[in-house]
């Protein structure tokens, strides 16, 4: 039993969900998709997971030694010394195999290229950027919105507008969720040698700058939907849809400047956290208005 719990540490399972949630509901988005398959829903939840999962396990074998030295990631079980490199590989590699195969057979090997692609890019060069030069952020929100343009692909067979307007949502989001996370935790990031805040002095007030540009960004990339027929605004759903991302815009936007006028752990905290309530909502909200 505690092999197992290993193992689902070693997916970062809160992680996957979060961003395999993005994938299905842009499958689901997608126009080919005029019928909700749950048996395909799962089998893209599958895919997904298992290629998020063994990104994740590489992350942790990779860094090891770094995840020992901090107190929120010591536990983790190659760091705690649980689990060794060579088991942690072994399961990277299949699971990621696996969904990879998924993706392919069940799908399309648009999707199941995109899914390795999106693996080797987290993996291979997001990881080790992120002790040379903040810039590892840009790289790493790459692969973070690539699950939007993955599940697109899955349910429409091509990288049309649609996929493109998601995969953009996603990745103008994580800058400031990311940089919410690497403010409260900077003392334990930098101790290691970590480089993730835009400013190399740490959180600072460009820094929180930064997350007001990134959250007024995602104004228009959300309005995209309505203003390409991706999404109808017509009918009443359209317009509670609207609503709820206009909402969702102004509360992202509100954080980020509160974050400013405080410039504390407490308000970052804030943001992280509303950026994780706002993913879902301006999500679902688009799937509730799918023309």
């Amino acid at each position: 039993m505690n092999k197992i719990k290993d193992y689902l540490l070693l997916m970062k399972p809160s992680l996957s969900i979060m961003v395999v949630f993005s994938s299905v509901i842009s499958y689901l988005l997608a126009p080919k998709v005029v019928e909700y398959n749950l048996a395909m829903i799962l089998l893209l939840f599958a895919g997904g997971m298992l290629v998020t999962g063994s990104a994740n396990a590489i992350n942790q074998v990779v860094e090891k030694d770094t995840d020992a030295q901090m107190k929120r990631t010591s536990k983790r079980p190659v760091a705690a010394g649980r689990m060794s490199v060579q088991e942690g590989w072994a399961f990277a590699i299949i699971t990621g195999a696996a969904g990879v195969f998924i993706l392919g057979y069940y799908f399309n090997w648009l999707a199941a290229g995109l899914a390795a692609f999106s693996l080797f890019l987290y993996a291979f060069i997001y990881t080790p950027l992120k002790k040379v030069n903040s810039i590892a952020v840009l790289m790493g929100a790459v692969p973070g919105a690539l699950p939007c343009l993955i599940g697109w692909a899955a349910g429409d067979d091509q990288l049309s507008t649609g996929g493109w307007i998601l995969f953009a949502f996603q990745f103008f989001w994580q800058f400031p969720h990311f940089w919410a996370i690497a403010w409260v935790a900077h003392k334990d990031y930098s101790s290691v040698g970590f480089k993730l805040l835009p400013a190399n002095e740490g959180p600072t007030k460009f820094t929180a700058i930064q997350t007001i540009a990134y959250s007024l960004l995602l104004v228009p990339v959300t309005l995209l939907p309505y203003y390409t027929g991706m999404c109808n605004y017509k009918d009443t759903a359209g317009l509670i849809s609207i609503g709820l991302i206009i909402f969702a815009n102004l509360f992202m936007i509100g954080r980020c400047v509160a974050l400013y006028r405080s410039m504390d752990v407490p308000s970052a905290r804030r943001v992280m956290f509303g950026s994780y309530m706002y993913l879902p909502v301006v999500m679902l909200a688009l799937l509730l208005s799918k023309a």
